[in-house]
């Protein structure tokens, strides 16, 4: 595939592509995961596409239904030598295999003073809107930033899943690879071939100077159709995309919040114990007596995501939700 002729793609698109690109250029890369070989439709969500025929079943291996086994054997293999893309289906899967996750892809680099490495990357999907219920929608991206070893990140955009595959792929620790399901059918613009984005560097989408608004994954779309409508308000936002959750672009945020002095995080995830409430407590530590007002934090209700469609639409942060905060803040 090649995007020359192409304007727009989707994520799915995108992290097809990437894939492709990567195994083109080096073969230590190998993509493993449950029905993702052209014989089973190229996954689930089709982002394996086409990699099967192209490179064989020997590196686009299709596995059991067993996440302990995929994360485990794609473990074994980046010890190896290889640069296994391990897919677990959805984002809730990967409590099975929490151990193989955060006791050993984690934790191997530390345990052999460095001698080793896990060039691993695990790629998920979540999110809610097509009424999945409370086993399959989570965001459970603050679990695996919480824990030493591993890089996260949750692009928004195709160009930004593009790129950040590309250096997850070729980064020597294991990355945690989360991926909007809502947003796989979301063309955006195309990103350019080859061209990687760097791990652990948020993306300021919009400048502005009365506040800043930062978010990532889907939930970065929603702010960002709040900052237009601000805009006819008269209030100047700006809108920071993390891209990364771990390591967390401190700079990028206290530089703006710096200018603003108003802050507003929204995530998909719950709000207790989430991203914003590390990206809060940084700021408040760094900024004591320069902020206008306190941060705010907009996410999930504390509750499993609901399987009924008004309380799914009631459990995320809309817009609406979101616009109160920012009002609210600027007070």
């Amino acid at each position: 595939m090649s995007t020359a002729a192409l304007k727009k793609m989707n994520i799915a698109q995108a992290i097809n592509l990437a894939l492709h690109d990567a195994m083109a250029m080096d073969e230590s890369v190998v993509v493993l995961g449950e029905d993702i070989a052209d014989r089973e439709g190229g996954g689930v969500f089709k982002c394996t596409a086409g990699l099967s025929t192209k490179f064989g079943t020997g590196r686009v291996k299709s596995t059991p239904i067993a996440e302990q086994a995929i994360v485990g054997a794609a473990v074994g293999g980046a010890l190896a030598g290889l640069r296994p893309v391990a897919e677990i289906m959805l984002m809730n899967f990967t409590t099975v295999a929490m151990d193989q996750i955060v006791n050993h892809a984690a934790k191997l680099r530390f345990m052999t003073g460095g001698q080793t490495h896990v060039p691993l990357v695990i790629r998920t999907t979540t999110g809610a809107g097509f009424g999945t219920g409370g086993q399959h929608a989570d965001y459970l991206e603050a679990w695996f930033a919480h824990t030493a070893g591993l890089k996260v990140v949750a692009p928004a955009t195709p160009a930004d899943a593009y790129g950040l595959m590309l250096s997850c792929i070729f980064d020597d620790d294991p990355c945690i690879f989360i991926e909007n399901l809502p947003l796989y059918f979301v063309p955006g613009e195309a990103p350019v071939q080859g061209e990687r984005v760097p791990i652990g560097k948020a993306r300021v989408v919009q400048e502005g100077s009365d506040i800043t608004l930062i978010s990532y994954s889907k939930t970065l779309h929603e702010v960002s159709a709040v900052a237009k409508g601000l805009a006819k308000e008269g209030v100047s936002a700006e809108v920071i995309d993390l891209r990364t959750i771990a390591p967390l672009d401190m700079d990028t945020i206290l530089t703006s919040a710096r200018k603003t002095g108003r802050v507003v995080v929204a995530h998909e995830a719950q709000v207790d114990f989430g991203v914003g409430a590390e990206i809060s407590a940084r700021l408040h530590k760094e900024l004591f007596g320069q902020l206008k007002a306190p941060v705010a934090r907009v996410g999930a209700a504390r509750s499993p995501v609901p399987f009924s469609k008004p309380l799914e639409t009631a459990f995320v942060p809309t817009r609406e939700r979101i616009l109160a905060a920012v009002h609210e803040t600027l007070k």
